[in-house]
């Protein structure tokens, strides 16, 4: 196992090497002396956790951004007190902790259990031909396998997350006898090692975007791959995909992004900061603040940055049980609003498995709370590299996707099209954000299947 480390900056996450360096520090000028002026820029209070007494932060600018206050569920009023608060450790049998899940909507048609029939499913299960463990920087092993067809066309899936990590239907969205389908987990991941579940502290080291696409081309090499006929990437799966796709746009021919999410400020602050997904899920949206109010000791500073106040939990040192209940809230809120008919089995499972439930949460909130280790507006300002060497795009969303707004997909769409691309739209009508939606199922897989005639 890993040593652990303790994460006390930013440069302790991006690694000392590093050939991220220079978009890291683009953004975040390591402490110097423009701090202060960085971060009255910024929509994102930075919270450096770990060090002694209280976290160092740089707050948000509450006035110019009002709304905070009426979503947070408190305008006003002081902190409450310890023994007022619930426990973070009260679960603490082994059981998924469900203390701040919302109440699925009903099911009286029974959609969970009997879904409508699409016309198009999921290819049959199939086992891996080869799998592995793929050795790159910063101490993490990758977990990969390849299904399919060992002499077809290469494809690869970016799993969501970020910190989702792959599973067995993950494979099942290509044509097997077409595709050689490389499915792998990403860095804390998974399957990959260390797992942050396992050494949280070492799972975040080079854990950036640009290392991830880094990972991508270390894999391509080792699999002897000269291009990749199709990617496929879903949620932050598709910003990956797009961010690899910017960077090495000669080893791309197609893609296939599923819930496109852009990470511009305005989607990381309807989804985690502002209260956007109240509107449509006030259940949801009201659990995920009460978790940080009643773990509290100074509500009116975290309520105005709740992604911090998340992460200040998640990296908490010696307190295993404040860090699975945080991570518990934070899944438990996306998974309930990522469906048009939520399964409370289905969260139960997520929650009560470490390996998934942890890395979800932690890499998650460290990108979001990072702008996506991205330059602010760089997927959509970079895209005509992707229109201008010909890379097929076709993109499938949700009509009723609460995590990654339909507008996403529509503004790349746009401006991809302005840029000459060559891309197709589908939204999907009645469907949420989840790959397991049988619409998004059905619109996936025929594009997977449309991709062949386009691949030769």
């Amino acid at each position: 196992m890993s040593k652990a480390i303790r994460i006390t900056s930013l440069a302790d996450i991006t690694s000392r090497n590093s050939s991220d360096t220079r978009c890291v520090s683009s953004r975040f000028p390591r402490f110097s002396g423009d701090r202060d002026k960085y971060f009255n820029f910024t929509r994102y209070q930075l919270f450096i956790p770990n060090t002694p007494s209280r976290q160092r932060s740089y707050p948000l600018n509450v006035n110019r951004y009002p709304q905070i206050a009426f979503y947070t569920r408190r305008s006003s009023g002081g902190s409450r007190s310890t023994n007022q608060k619930m426990s973070a450790s009260a679960v603490s049998s082994g059981e998924p902790d469900l203390r701040y899940v919302a109440t699925p909507a009903s099911d009286a048609a029974s959609q969970i259990a009997k879904p409508v029939a699409f016309p198009v499913q999921l290819y049959p299960a199939l086992e891996p031909n080869k799998s592995g463990h793929l050795a790159v920087s910063d101490g993490h092993e990758l977990y990969w396998e390849e299904c399919g067809n060992p002499n077809g066309v290469p494809c690869v899936f970016l799993h969501g997350g970020p910190g989702g990590g792959c599973d067995e239907d993950s494979r099942r969205f290509f044509d097997p006898a077409y595709y050689r389908i490389i499915v792998f987990d990403q860095r804390g991941s998974g399957r990959s090692r260390p797992n942050a579940s396992d050494d949280w502290a070492a799972s975040l080291l080079g854990n950036t975007t640009p290392k991830l696409v880094e990972d991508i081309e270390i894999l391509r090499e080792m699999l002897n791959v000269e291009k990749w006929g199709l990617v496929l990437g879903g949620s932050w799966g598709s910003t990956l995909a797009l961010a690899y796709a910017e960077a090495h746009p000669t080893r791309v021919r197609s893609m296939l992004l599923r819930g496109v999410f852009l990470f511009g400020p305005d989607e990381v602050d309807y989804l985690f900061s502002n209260g956007g997904t109240f509107g449509q899920n006030p259940q949801a949206w009201e659990a995920y603040c009460q978790f940080i109010e009643d773990t509290s000791s100074d509500w009116d500073r975290e309520r105005s940055n709740l992604l911090g106040a998340y992460w200040e939990r998640l990296t908490r040192e010696g307190d295993d049980d404040m860090r699975n209940a945080a991570a518990a809230a934070f899944v438990g809120y996306e998974l309930s609003i990522s469906k048009s008919y939520v399964d409370p089995a289905i969260i139960k499972k997520y929650l009560g498995k470490p390996s998934v439930l942890i890395p979800f949460a932690l890499m998650e909130v460290l990108y979001m709370t990072q702008g996506g280790f991205l330059r602010r507006g760089q997927i959509l300002d970079e895209c005509g590299v992707i229109a201008q060497n010909g890379i097929r795009v076709a993109i499938t969303h949700g009509r009723a996707d609460y995590v990654c707004q339909p507008q996403a997909a529509w503004r790349l769409t746009k401006a991809l099209q302005a840029a000459g691309g060559d891309v197709e739209l589908e939204f999907v009508s009645g469907a949420g954000h989840s790959d397991s939606e049988p619409g998004l199922v059905d619109a996936m897989v025929r594009a997977t299947d449309r991709m062949r005639s386009y691949l030769g």
